[in-house]
């Protein structure tokens, strides 16, 4: 999920995070000097190392004890970027598997949909007092730092938030995703993996408010947790996590509703 700015191809890339990349086909690739594009690549949240003569993410060697990850979730009054914007963002910062710090705020917009604010309970008059679109960014992303970038369907949150950066001026994200949708459908049996289906049934949040950032992303933690607790396979480092999240089979979904099995039986109950 690298952007477009990043100048390696994606065989490179795969390398990066597996076998390592040596450096005549880094050279190729890159426009600038070396030291310059791993600085770059630093600044933009992902570190490059060189190990035993080739090249590769640090997370190639980060045991899943000692990496950070940042689960996000954003609120928006909108789904395209030319014309919408993040209304609030939240995120937890986790490093051997606890929480270490939070990011939670609402982002200045004069307008959003009426639609949006019945769905998310957010009005323009509550974001009033709230910081403007840069300055959120720029404090997002010094949170963000290096840290594995989780989310639920990360591409979607992960893109806007990238895209957001460009758009007030500031270099976009380059750090590892992990997808914990992608994570639960391999480690988790469920009828739905949306994230509120999944709450239902696992009791990921004892107190959510659906559609709110924070509340989101501590749903996604407590499924972060389960869905690492429920997976079996050796998972060494960081890139295995993602390599698994991407390439294992996909749990067989079950044919009926659990959860609308169980309403129809306490109300036959009630009767």
């Amino acid at each position: 999920m690298l952007n477009k700015s990043f100048p390696l191809d994606k065989k490179s890339i795969s390398r990066l995070a597996s076998r390592g990349l040596p450096l005549e086909v880094l050279k190729e690739q890159i426009d600038n000097s070396l030291d310059m594009f791993l600085e770059l690549s630093r600044a933009q949240g992902i570190n490059i190392i060189k190990k035993q003569g080739y090249y590769y993410f640090d997370t190639k060697f980060t045991k899943l004890r000692d990496a950070e990850f940042c689960i996000v979730d954003i609120e928006t009054n909108g789904s395209k970027i030319e014309k919408h914007q993040i209304i609030e963002i939240a995120a937890v910062k986790v490093k051997n598997f606890k929480i270490i710090d939070t990011f939670d705020t609402l982002v200045y917009t004069e307008n959003i949909n009426p639609i949006i604010s019945e769905l998310t309970g957010i009005k323009p008059e509550d974001t009033q007092d709230a910081p403007d679109l840069k300055t959120v960014m720029m404090e997002f992303k010094l949170f963000l730092g290096d840290a594995v970038f989780v989310a639920h369907d990360v591409k979607f949150d992960y893109t806007f938030i990238s895209q957001s950066l460009e758009k007030v001026g500031l270099e976009s994200i380059l750090n590892r995703p992990l997808c914990s949708l992608a994570l639960a459908q391999r480690t988790l049996t469920s009828y739905r993996y949306a994230l509120s289906y999944l709450n239902d049934t696992f009791h990921l949040n004892e107190n959510p408010s659906h559609h709110r950032a924070m509340s989101d992303v501590m749903t996604t933690y407590g499924l972060f947790l389960l869905s690492l607790k429920n997976c079996n396979e050796s998972l060494n480092n960081v890139e295995d996590l993602i390599k698994f999240s991407k390439e294992a089979p996909r749990l067989k979904r079950p044919k009926f509703d659990p959860l609308l099995k169980e309403e129809e039986s306490n109300e036959e109950e009630k009767k």
